[in-house]
C-alpha cells in the first residue's frame, strides 16, 4: 500500500500545471495558446509577463523538492520511484489531457533533493550554454545529459541508470525544440 500511495501522490503533485494555473488567474490567458504552447516556465516568459515566467519556473521546482523530501525522510527506498513519478506527472498531467510541460524545472528540483551536487553542476552547464546561444532548449538538452555523464564518470553508482532515463525523457520532450534546433529556426529566449 506504501509504494501504491507513494506513486500515486508523486504523480498527481507532479502533475499540478503552475505555468497553466498562473496564466489562466493573473493573465486571463490560456497558456497553451501562447507561444509554443507549452505550460513550462521558458513558455510562461513568453506571456511577457517575467513575473509569472519565475513564479512558474519557482512552483515547478517547489513541488519536486517538497514531495521528494518528504519521500526521502520518511520511505527513502521509494526516492526514486518517486521522483520519476513525479516527472511523470508534471510531463503527462491527467488535468490537462496529459499534455504538460517538457519537466525541465522539476527535474532540478529532483536534483536538488537526490545530490546537490548534480543540481549545481546542471545550473552551471544551463547558464554556460545559454549564455553562448540564448537557446533555453539546447540549454536543457545538454545540462540534462551532461548529469548522467558525470555521475557514471566521477560517482560510478548504479543509480547513473535513472539519470540516463530521466535524459532519455527530457530528450523526448524536446524533440520538437530539436527540429527546429536542427532547421535553425528554433525561438531564443529572453530571461531578464
Amino acid at each position: 500500500m506504501e509504494i501504491f500511495f507513494i506513486i500515486l501522490i508523486s504523480y498527481l503533485v507532479g502533475s499540478i500545471p503552475f505555468g497553466f494555473l498562473l496564466t489562466k488567474i493573473f493573465l486571463k490567458k490560456d497558456i497553451r495558446e501562447v507561444g509554443s504552447g507549452n505550460i513550462g516556465a521558458t513558455n510562461a516568459l513568453r506571456t511577457g509577463n517575467k513575473l509569472i515566467g519565475y513564479s512558474t519556473l519557482v512552483l515547478d521546482i517547489t513541488k519536486a523538492v517538497l514531495t521528494v523530501l518528504i519521500v526521502k525522510f520518511y520511505y527513502n527506498e521509494f526516492i526514486y520511484i518517486s521522483s520519476l513519478l513525479i516527472f511523470i506527472g508534471h510531463v503527462f498531467p491527467v488535468w490537462l489531457k496529459f499534455k504538460g510541460g517538457k519537466g525541465v524545472a522539476t527535474y532540478l528540483g529532483i536534483l536538488f533533493c537526490l545530490n546537490y551536487t548534480l543540481a549545481i553542476i546542471f545550473i552551471f552547464v544551463w547558464l554556460i550554454i545559454f549564455f553562448i546561444s540564448k537557446y533555453s532548449s539546447l540549454s536543457s538538452l545538454l545540462a540534462s545529459l551532461i548529469i548522467p555523464i558525470y555521475q557514471f564518470i566521477f560517482v560510478g553508482e548504479s543509480n547513473y541508470y535513472f539519470y540516463i532515463i530521466l535524459f532519455i525523457l527530457i530528450f523526448y520532450t524536446h524533440r520538437e525544440n530539436i527540429k527546429r534546433l536542427k532547421n535553425n529556426t528554433e525561438s531564443k529566449t529572453n530571461i531578464y
